[in-house]
């Protein structure tokens, strides 16, 4: 799949979600980013915490296949992505969710805040069920 035109750092995002290497993920943030995952949940703020919260989702699935982005919109140092998630549960079962990530960049071109929206209830009623 050609994923659409966007920042490199967002690009970086979105391949090393799928790529399952949580350092090379939290990478694409700049040292104090902030991550709101998802909007109306306390943030994380650092990249090491940033990159320990990456840590502590990906062993829940088997495997954990990625954000996939959909399209792009790219103004200034703002862009905005939809894009669609998928992982296997420990089960077996199929867990797909989608959203909307808004990413501001800061002076070097890395992630200074990303805002994640998407609806929390359907991912984790897939995981319930």
């Amino acid at each position: 799949m050609t994923f659409p035109a966007m920042p490199p750092a967002v690009l970086q995002f979105f391949r090393e979600s799928q790529s399952g290497d949580a350092a090379a993920w939290a990478a694409a943030f700049a040292e104090d980013g902030v991550f709101h995952d998802p909007v109306g949940q306390p943030p994380f703020e650092g990249r090491p915490a940033i990159e320990e919260f990456i840590r502590s989702i990906l062993p829940n699935f088997d495997p954990f296949l990625g954000l996939t982005p959909l399209t792009a919109h790219n103004v200034g140092r703002h862009t905005a992505v939809s894009w669609r998630g998928a992982a296997v549960a420990k089960d077996g079962s199929p867990v797909n969710w989608s959203g909307i990530n808004i990413y501001e960049l800061n002076d070097d071109g890395l992630i200074r805040e990303l805002k994640a929206y998407f609806n929390p209830a359907v991912f984790q009623a897939q995981l319930a069920g």
